[in-house]
């Protein structure tokens, strides 16, 4: 796992991430101004003994692509890690920076894209691209028994990963908040509405919503 996160963030295969991640971290936020940015690609984290893995998007601009931790030091990951560590699975309720002692207990959090993408949206091609590393982590983490994919493009995306790794489902399960699909007899797919602001803020995912998922994972995990 420490060997494929040094890989992820070497990679360069998507030139226009690389170049957003990079000025995002030059011209910054004046909230963050004092702060350095990572700016780079953010590699996956958590409990190589994983029994739940968090799909997400991308990272932040100025939450992981500052921080260097996914999910870290944003709104989407206040209530993220809130509801991981209701739930069991993280050690903090909080997360705000690389080195603020969370370790996650029993989950792994990654997501479809690595780079932090303009306007929140990567291209079809950029998530095809960042696609292996999300393979590659579906096998090595082989006590996974429950993929949560928060939102419908991390739902297709984990789906792809599944195909590409020789398992595809027929017929493709719909995504929607509590989906839950049977990937093989090990494991489940389950789907939450992101926890971006756009569904926070307008109500479309709360907070019971989002602990009721986590606790269904704790139950198949």
């Amino acid at each position: 796992m420490a060997a494929l996160a040094a890989e992820v963030e070497a990679c360069t295969r998507c030139p226009r991430l690389r170049a957003h991640c990079a000025q995002t971290a030059l011209t910054k936020v004046r909230r963050f101004r004092d702060q350095e940015y990572w700016g780079r690609p953010v590699p996956s984290f958590g409990d190589p003994d994983a029994t739940l893995l968090v799909v997400g998007l991308a990272p932040a601009a100025h939450g992981a692509n500052r921080t260097g931790r996914m999910f870290t030091g944003d709104d989407s990951g206040t209530w993220l890690f809130r509801a991981l560590h209701a739930a069991g699975f993280a050690s903090l309720a909080t997360s705000v920076r690389r080195d603020d002692g969370l370790a996650l207990r029993g989950a792994y959090v990654t997501a479809v894209a690595h780079c932090a993408p303009p306007d929140n949206r990567p291209l079809p091609g950029e998530m095809v691209a960042c696609r292996p590393f999300l393979v590659r982590e579906l096998a090595l983490l082989g006590r996974v028994k429950v993929v949560l994919a928060l939102g419908q493009i991390a739902w297709n995306g984990a789906l792809a990963a599944f195909a590409a790794g020789g398992c595809v489902l027929r017929p493709r399960p719909r995504f929607a908040h509590g989906a839950e699909a049977r990937i093989d007899e090990r494991r489940v797919l389950l789907g939450s509405y992101h926890p971006s602001r756009q569904n926070t803020q307008t109500g479309r995912l709360t907070q019971p919503m989002l602990d009721a998922v986590l606790t269904r994972a704790r139950a198949l995990a």
